[in-house]
């Protein structure tokens, strides 16, 4: 509590200074020409603010655990910024760029209490001069009882106001009608429009994000090598730009997503009505992309010991962080595909697309497992003359 409480206390002190020096750096907004492949879609955005550093790496991955036929490779789309890391800036460039266009004062978004979307949002929001508002599912809604930030770290030292509802709450149920009312509010109070961004940013404005990641990845030496690619599906705006892309370019890859929440049927609904959207005929999202389920473990956002001593395994010997909510389940979901049931894919070389998360690692979830592993690798080395101890 303590430490979420000097970052309160922080954010207030300083929040109208940081208003301020923010106000010199506003990023500009330009007019968005989508690639020509994508040239036709309905609802093709008309603004694009550039937000993400791009484009990312893409690069061979000497995970652990690969069986030896395979050769896997990983989009580090973890690395598109640092507190705006992950895919949801991709998404995040077309969406406020839409609400600055609209003559909006501020945005408002939801999702789970460590929500990697609503963190990159309260951060690029107040980068462009916006002011941000989070409605956040939690188990907990003693906002006092508050104690591993996590996500929540950057959302409030960037002078996020947030909302806590009840951790079962659904998106078009509860949460959609929570948004539009407190858009009323703010509308009301403030003169200004606030712009609503449904959970993950995922809808027709922002899978543009990843419409134009697959224009990026076409580029990258590479690619032309790749026969399946796996990404963590949480919200599936990531995976409808991925396979829309991958249909109207005629690349032919196999996409596969990984189900970290919902299941199949949800994901498939969502990629259709995307479809729908852009007006995208001929096709449907059963025949875009391979929707796995059974690899979420105990649910979404749970996690056991074992997850977290792999990731630790990945990290102690890759150097590249996964978390347990998103990346981790779909690694480990991609490794078991590999070993179980090699005839799902449709190749030997394998993209893993990391979409981020490593601020969720921070939330204290895995701390035991830290501490476990702190008491291995420590050593106390008090005298300079003695020798050190070393693990072997």
């Amino acid at each position: 509590m303590a430490c979420f409480t000097s970052v309160f206390i922080l954010s207030r002190r300083f929040g109208r200074c940081a208003e301020v020096i923010m106000s010199s750096q506003y990023r500009s907004i330009s007019a968005y020409q989508p690639p020509e492949f994508a040239s036709n879609l309905a609802k093709t955005p008309s603004k694009r603010v550039k937000l993400a550093t791009l484009p990312t790496p893409l690069h061979k991955w000497n995970l652990p655990g690969v069986p030896d036929d395979f050769q896997l490779y990983i989009k580090r789309d973890d690395l598109t910024g640092s507190f705006l890391s992950g895919n949801k800036i991709r998404k995040l460039e077309f969406l406020l760029a839409d609400a600055l266009d609209k003559g909006c004062g501020s945005v408002i978004t939801c999702g789970s209490f460590q929500s990697n979307h609503c963190r990159a949002t309260a951060v690029a929001a107040k980068e462009l001069g916006l002011d941000c508002h989070l409605v956040l599912r939690s188990k907990n809604m003693e906002k006092e009882n508050i104690k591993n930030p996590g996500n929540l770290l950057p959302s409030v030292l960037s002078g996020s106001q947030l909302y806590l509802i009840p951790l079962n709450s659904k998106y078009e149920l509860d949460i959609r009608p929570r948004q539009e009312k407190l858009a009323k509010s703010i509308a009301l109070t403030t003169g200004k429009p606030a712009y609503c961004i449904p959970v993950g940013g995922s809808n027709s404005t922002g899978v543009f994000g990843y419409i134009e990641a697959w224009n990026e990845l076409i580029s990258q030496e590479g690619f032309d090598k790749i026969d399946d690619i796996f990404v963590a599906t949480g919200s599936g705006g990531t995976v409808a730009g991925l396979c829309i892309g991958n249909y109207l370019t005629g690349q032919k890859i196999k996409i596969h997503g990984i189900s970290v929440s919902d299941d199949k049927y949800y994901f498939h609904s969502h990629v259709n009505e995307m479809l729908h959207e852009l007006n995208i005929t001929g096709t449907r999202s059963e025949d875009l992309i391979d929707i796995i389920d059974g690899h979420k473990g105990e649910g979404y956002g749970k996690s056991t010991s074992d997850d977290h001593s792999f990731l630790q395994k990945i990290a102690s010997t890759t150097g590249i962080f996964c978390d347990h909510v998103y990346s981790g389940k779909a690694v480990r979901g991609m490794l078991a595909e590999m070993k179980t049931n090699p005839s799902r894919f449709q190749g030997k070389n394998v993209m893993f697309i990391h979409t981020g998360g490593a601020f969720g690692l921070y939330d204290g979830v895995i701390q035991s497992c830290l501490d476990d592993t702190f008491g291995k690798l420590a050593h106390t080395w008090e005298n300079k003359d003695s020798d050190p101890e070393l693990i072997t």
